[in-house]
């Protein structure tokens, strides 16, 4: 099978991993009287009620969450007001840490606003094969090393390896 760091035909992908940026991130948005898609374009998305955030949102707080693209091509989200996240749906606002790695599905609420993470497979970065085949313990076929997505200057940094385990 090919290695999708090399090719463009998803169809026969074995790995998670594609160019930076690619499956067209994406964040679905819905209230009891709205519905809408906002594209995550660019790197840091600042979510709530204020005049400058990227993704407004009427009766969340000023501020409730941010979205940050990461050197990984992760898409990190930090709930900084109340709100569930279906990683850690217990979690409070006092919790410590309040962030998640969203993978395609992952859901959140800001006030009345709920928010669903929606990313191509392809590029998901998730497990590859669309999830486990044969259910929790069979046997996976590794995914290539990811791609390093920093300039090759930078050597300030290590790049990404995928944990084994």
């Amino acid at each position: 099978m090919a290695d999708n760091t090399e090719s463009t035909d998803h169809e026969s992908s074995t790995t998670t991993h594609s160019e930076w940026g690619a499956g067209h991130p994406r964040l679905r948005v819905s209230s009891p009287s709205q519905n809408f898609v906002f594209d995550l374009d660019v790197d840091d998305v600042n979510i709530g009620s204020a005049e400058k955030n990227e993704l407004r949102l009427e009766g969340a707080a000023p501020l409730h969450a941010t979205i940050h693209h990461d050197e990984n091509d992760e898409y990190i989200l930090t709930l900084l007001e109340d709100g569930l996240m279906n990683a850690n749906p217990e979690m409070t606002a006092t919790d410590d840490d309040r962030s998640e790695i969203l993978r395609q599905g992952a859901r959140f609420t800001a006030g009345e606003w709920t928010l669903v993470f929606a990313r191509e497979e392809f590029a998901d970065h998730g497990r590859p094969f669309g999830g486990r085949e044969g259910g929790e313990f069979s046997e996976q076929p590794a995914q290539p090393t990811r791609p390093r997505y920093t300039d090759s200057d930078d050597e300030d940094k290590p790049p990404y390896e995928v944990q084994k385990g």
